[in-house]
């Protein structure tokens, strides 16, 4: 592997937690100096292939909290994947690298902080709301933070009991306890929960009146993170009842990431 320098930190994983077959997340030690805004990503790189000098990169939106000493990703194995096929096989103890330049616009200063943030994602897009859940200043701009998160099947919720104990957070528990609603979608297989998608839950409305709150331009500011598809429909709902994407040259209600 590629000796670190200025630009490029050499971390190990301190710990592997396995949600699925396809699903798991691990965590690195934090490089000394870095630092991030909840909801960026991290660059991390391996060899192509075992031995090699040639590297492949990707980027993975960072789990954990802007203060936690070690830093979190959440990973779906792609098969034949250049990059989560081998880490998935990385064990505790083994090296990665990483970019020391933090990434990433999809963090909350891209709106004005009132009123309520609606958390949209899918799957593994998951991971930057977790993170905007364990930055105080999330807590204390907006009104409600709304979690939504889609999935295929229900053993793919990964984090819920995570979620669902916030309230008795020592630090963020009295914020969640009175600010925090969650909200799981399973759409492949019969739950308790919705079963519709995102997109649909918007054009109908129903997703407003199942979290209770109003999804309008005036009431809300809106994250999406997934797979593409879910993105770009997803946008292109909000977009009918009023929404504009967020740009640094004009105000609006929508962000999303371009991880290329």
């Amino acid at each position: 592997m590629s000796t670190a320098n200025d630009k490029v930190a050499s971390v190990r994983i301190t710990s592997i937690s396995s949600w699925t077959d396809h699903l798991f997340s691990f965590k690195t030690e934090r490089p000394a100096g870095f630092k991030f805004t909840a909801g960026q990503f991290a660059r991390l790189g391996l060899p192509i292939q075992p031995g090699s000098s040639e590297l492949v990169w990707r980027a993975y939106s960072i789990a954990s909290g802007p203060y936690d000493e070690e830093l979190e990703y959440y990973s779906i194995v792609v098969p034949n994947g250049a990059l989560t096929s081998q880490l998935s096989s990385l064990k505790v103890g083994d090296e990665l690298l990483m970019e020391r330049q933090n990434h990433g616009f999809l963090t909350i200063d891209r709106f004005a902080l009132t009123g309520d943030l609606w958390m949209l994602a899918s799957g593994t897009g998951l991971a930057p709301f977790l993170s905007i859940l364990q930055d105080p200043q999330a807590w204390e701009a907006f009104d409600r933070l709304i979690l939504v998160h889609s999935v295929r099947a229900q053993n793919e919720l990964a984090y819920k009991d995570w979620i669902e104990a916030l309230p008795s957070h020592p630090i963020f528990g009295d914020w969640a306890t009175e600010k925090l609603i969650y909200q799981p979608i399973v759409t492949r297989e019969a739950t308790a929960y919705p079963s519709a998608r995102i997109p649909s839950l918007i054009d109908s409305g129903n997703l407003a009146r199942l979290i209770g709150r109003p999804l309008t331009p005036e009431a809300a500011k809106c994250m999406l993170c997934g797979n593409p598809e879910m993105v770009s429909e997803t946008r292109n709902a909000l977009k009918k009842h009023g929404f504009v994407s967020a740009r640094s040259s004009r105000p609006g209600q929508i962000a999303t990431e371009n991880y290329w």
